[in-house]
């Protein structure tokens, strides 16, 4: 925050709720291993204007879980096919317009993150245009919100830190446990080295 000339919290997410209308700069790298889809998972079961209530109560939706995993699966597997390994990825639950469906793929290379930002920009998904760019974020650690890991936010969806959705403990064993990666306490599967 002691940074007057460029946006922190742009840095920390790779979104910002002010958009082109913030007073501090807004630095998209030219290299970087992570791709920041805007506005790329769309819940079908739950309502964006419900979901801050039901992230509030807790309740979860067994339904919308599988939409979820299937969702994650098929763009992991794809991603992971065309371009090279995946690290990470993480979708965001956040309900404010700058990070509503926003999903996070960090690549273990910066070149096959560089190719897939490339390509998948001339796409479609689901009847949508994809965008994509190359995003300052690379450490989710700095970028996820710890009051909705731990209980739920106080702010609630409109939070400006990162509330992820958690894949189901059967997916992340089947697309990270090969690789040796455990869930974290919230369930997120964050890239380890070695």
């Amino acid at each position: 925050e002691k940074d007057k000339v460029n946006c922190s919290f742009f840095f920390k997410t790779g979104a910002c709720r002010h958009g082109d209308k913030c007073s501090r700069a807004h630095h998209t790298p030219t290299f970087s291993p992570t791709v920041v889809f805007k506005n790329f998972y769309h819940n079908p079961v739950v309502d964006v204007r419900q979901a801050d209530a039901f992230d509030k109560v807790g309740q979860k939706n067994p339904e919308e879980q599988r939409y979820f995993d299937d969702f994650y699966e098929e763009v992991f597997s794809e991603l992971e096919r065309k371009y090279g390994e995946v690290e990470e990825m993480n979708v965001c639950e956040n309900i404010g317009e700058h990070m509503v469906g926003n999903v996070y793929v960090k690549f273990a290379r910066e070149e096959d993150a560089d190719k897939c930002c490339k390509d998948v920009n001339e796409r479609w998904f689901n009847g949508c245009p994809i965008y994509a760019e190359l995003c300052p974020v690379t450490d989710f650690r700095e970028s996820r919100c710890r009051q909705h890991e731990v209980v739920t936010c106080n702010k609630g969806g409109f939070c400006n830190f990162m509330h992820l959705k958690a894949i189901s403990p059967q997916l992340g064993e089947k697309l990270y446990g090969r690789r040796g990666r455990r869930a974290d306490a919230a369930g997120h599967y964050p890239s380890q080295k070695g």
